[in-house]
């Protein structure tokens, strides 16, 4: 064995007078790096022999992840990408066994944590959250955000989870209370993204947000001057992110900007030196820091679905050779006589045999269960084969589970899915026993596969009880956004976890005067204003939120949501799936929007969130008592939602519920604002006023509606109110202002095929939304643009009509 106690008396200095580390603490991190290369390498042999189907791994990565895990924490967090699983071994937040279980898909976060097997390979992430969904002491644990696939979508989050310290450390009403997630915000947020992924705007915005507020953010750029097949010279200004970002450098003056490093990838003392002496400012002083990362290497090209053969020069697969991390930093340990060539080999070798193991522990983990899973079917279709006198098509099946190469859960359920088809008919106790073996393996596999798109603990929105408003004789009438007003300073003062992020929010207390007197009352960190920045706003809530506080992000109007959309989509609305319960970030996120003025200012692209963003619940209401509601019932539970309030309602008059903080409206339950007998109508947000006005001349012609707002499109109308109305109208128009075949479909959808309305129907359904083009400027422009009361008054009454045609005269 090599002679390790002898080793771990020695101090290696890394610079004259500076760094000094122990040699056993080098030799560990070679065997990180070594063992996460042979992980590398073994994942992609198990993928070209389909054991596994695709694979992206982290060499050539390895000696600065190792460098960088040394400055790495308990209370810390990674927002990272698919080149950190040396970061991930080194920090103890994986290990290679739920690495290789996560390359074969295992859907047991008992085995592969980081998604449940949801998220391809090289997707990290550790369980934030305990069993009951509640969050576990953070500040004892490395964490690490979940990753997604596009290149730049960690930077937003990361963004969030450096403020979330800032907060932490500058916010005193937080002190008392955060010691399961902050000590004085000393905690760094660890970024890493790939040369290639600096160009996106996502990585300027954060870096931008970063710098002006000054949050502890170490951000490194793995730079291996290639993404996938296109050089630097493509992608980057001057071909260095660090020389194109210079501009940003920190500066004592403004007391604002980041720090820049660069450092070679295969130097190991360079790296280690870099790290400790940059990672410690950042976290004493808060100020950021950009580690550009050069000279990197990948072996193995980019993923396992190309050769980078095919688009390197000879002289770069050379040098990628030459400077090999692994390579090099055995090359130094060797030069320092730490450890002998015989004494390395035998280290490797042993690494070697500990990769293997893992990779077997962690395939048997996958595959038994599985196994297990196809005897049963098998014997249930060798039983019901016996009943039936062994026909051809079971007798198939049978020896195509017993000798398939195959051990999937496809496999089982096809099998007996097809022995059921196969047996129709067949009345006997053998085919019952199948049917019932499906019917729990299909419910097993739903949650497997499909658990935990929404919060399933008892913080659960839809547990949130329902209190009523509450008005007495002094309750006051005010502008309606008093009554916001009055519900977000009720929280303010109540939760200090809870603060307001946006564009104009701070000192003029929103565009609509919402806030106002809310950033004086409760000073600048709790109600902030932010640059022109959705897509970051909406990162520094979710990154917040990971860390236990509670943001409320405003994205102004609605039709910007836009800008924050691809943050909405591929992190926040899947955070909580694609960990199998794993993660949450509870961001409330306000909006507004309908009808106002102008392309820009009247938009309800409900169908747009509907369809990208399930995950995040979704309130439409007609005023904003009713949207207080919304926002009491989110700010006390656990889910994300998005609250999208009506643009032109702020001065309209509504009394004050006395209990304005603590009232709720629940999600996903309709009222009826308008009892009628002939039709429904069903619509919401603005729309409402609207059915209103045009069901007064409704009744004047003889056509009594009933006026249905659903008031939250996700979840919909879970009591199934809608087809109640349905029941007794048996006719419907959906209403709203969204493109045709947009949120008016969706409701139709829900309502007919969900509710199963269309059996209670006795004409065709009817939509009435808004044109395919944006709304027109000006009060002609929105009039013939969106749907009016006018239009309302000729859809309800023409399809009244088809019903009673002796009783209704044509109306135009």
């Amino acid at each position: 064995m090599p002679r390790l106690p002898a080793i771990r008396k020695r101090q290696v200095e890394l610079e004259p007078g500076g760094l000094t580390v122990p040699s056993a603490q080098i030799i560990e991190d070679y065997r990180s790096a070594h063992q996460s290369r042979l992980m590398s390498l073994m994942g992609t042999r198990e993928v070209r022999t389909a054991r596994a189907t695709f694979g992206i791994f982290g060499d050539g990565k390895e000696v600065a992840e190792v460098a960088m895990a040394r400055e790495f924490r308990p209370g810390d967090f990674r927002a990272g990408y698919y080149r950190d699983q040396t970061l991930m071994l080194a920090t103890g937040m994986s290990d290679l066994t739920k690495l290789f279980a996560q390359l074969y898909a295992d859907p047991d976060p008992a085995h592969e944590p980081a998604s449940g097997g949801r998220q391809m390979t090289s997707h990290f992430a550790t369980r934030l959250l305990d069993e009951s969904g509640e969050f576990k002491e953070l500040i004892k644990l490395r964490n690490s955000s979940s990753d997604v696939s596009p290149t730049g979508g960690q930077m937003a989050r990361l963004l969030g989870l450096a403020y979330a310290s800032k907060l932490y450390r500058q916010e005193p009403a937080l002190a008392e209370g955060s010691g399961r997630f902050s000590i004085n915000g000393n905690e760094v947020a660890f970024g890493t993204i790939g040369n290639a992924g600096t160009s996106q705007g996502l990585f300027f915005e954060t870096v931008n947000a970063a710098g002006v507020l000054q949050v502890p953010m170490a951000l490194s750029v793995w730079d291996d001057e290639y993404g996938i097949s296109v050089p630097n010279r493509y992608q980057t200004t001057k071909s260095s992110i660090s020389e194109a970002l210079r501009g940003f450098e920190w500066d004592h003056k403004t007391g604002t900007g980041i720090d820049i490093y660069v450092i070679k990838g295969w130097d190991y003392p360079a790296c280690r030196i870099a790290y400790h002496e940059g990672i410690s400012k950042v976290r004493r002083t808060h100020i950021p820091a950009l580690f550009h990362v050069v000279e990197m290497t990948q072996p193995q090209g980019h993923s396992t679905s190309g050769s980078h053969e095919r688009y390197k020069s000879r002289s770069r697969l050379q040098f990628e050779h030459d400077f090999d991390p692994v390579d090099r930093m055995r090359q130094w340990i060797e030069s320092l006589s730490l450890l002998s060539a015989d004494d390395l080999d035998e280290l490797e070798a042993e690494d070697e045999r500990l990769v293997r193991a893992c990779r077997r522990e962690a395939l048997e983990g996958l595959v038994q269960p599985i196994r297990e899973e196809m005897d049963t079917a098998r014997s249930l279709i060798g039983e019901l084969a016996l009943q039936m006198g062994s026909p051809p098509k079971l007798q198939a099946l049978l020896g195509s589970l017993s000798s398939s190469d195959q051990i999937n859960r496809r496999l089982v359920h096809s099998s007996v899915v097809q022995a059921l088809i196969a047996s129709r008919g067949d009345r006997s106790d053998a085919r019952d026993a199948l049917k019932a073996f499906k019917d729990s393996y299909e419910r097993e596999n739903d949650r497997r596969f499909n658990s935990h798109l929404y919060s399933e603990s008892n913080q659960s929105p839809l547990r949130v009880g329902h209190r009523p408003p509450g008005y007495s004789r002094t309750s006051e009438l005010v502008d309606a956004r008093e009554v916001l007003q009055r519900c977000f300073d009720h929280h303010l003062k109540k939760d200090a976890r809870i603060f307001i992020v946006g564009e104009d929010v701070g000192k003029l207390g929103d565009v609509n005067l919402v806030f106002q007197g809310l950033n004086e009352k409760y000073g600048e960190l709790r109600v902030t204003d932010t640059g022109v920045r959705e897509a970051t706003i909406l990162g520094q809530g979710i990154g917040a939120a990971l860390r236990g506080l509670r943001p409320i992000v405003d994205i102004q109007y609605l039709d910007y949501l836009t800008c924050a959309l691809q943050v909405m989509v591929d992190d926040l609305s899947t955070l909580h799936y694609r960990t199998a319960g794993g993660q949450k970030a509870p961001v409330v996120i306000r909006t507004k929007g309908h009808r106002l003025e102008g392309i820009w200012h009247t938009g309800s692209p409900m169908s747009m969130i509907l369809s990208s963003c399930r995950g995040i619940y979704l309130a439409v209401p007609r005023d904003m008592t009713r949207a207080a509601g919304f926002y009491n019932t989110l700010l006390n539970s656990d889910n994300p939602g998005i609250v999208v309030e009506v643009l032109c309602r702020y001065r309209d008059k509504e009394r004050v519920p006395d209990n304005v903080g603590t009232f709720t409206v629940p999600l996903g339950m309709p009222e009826i604002i308008r009892p009628g007998r002939d039709l429904t109508l069903v619509t919401y947000g603005e729309c409402c006023n609207v059915a209103i006005q045009a069901a007064l001349t409704l009744a004047e012609l003889g056509v009594d509606i009933e006026v249905i707002d659903v008031q939250c499109l996700n979840p919909f109308d879970l009591n199934h109110t809608i087809v109640e109305s349905l029941a007794k109208t048996n006719a419907v128009v959906f209403f709203d202002e969204d493109v045709p075949g947009g949120a008016s479909a969706y409701m139709m959808q829900q309502v007919l095929e969900v509710q199963q309305g269309w059996g209670l129907l006795d004409a065709e359904p009817r939509t009435l939304c808004g044109l395919e083009n944006r709304s027109a400027f000006g009060v002609d422009g929105g009039y013939f643009t969106k749907p009016t009361a006018d239009d309302v008054v000729v859809a309800c009454y023409e399809l009244a009509a088809e019903r009673r045609p002796s009783n209704l005269k044509p109306l135009i």
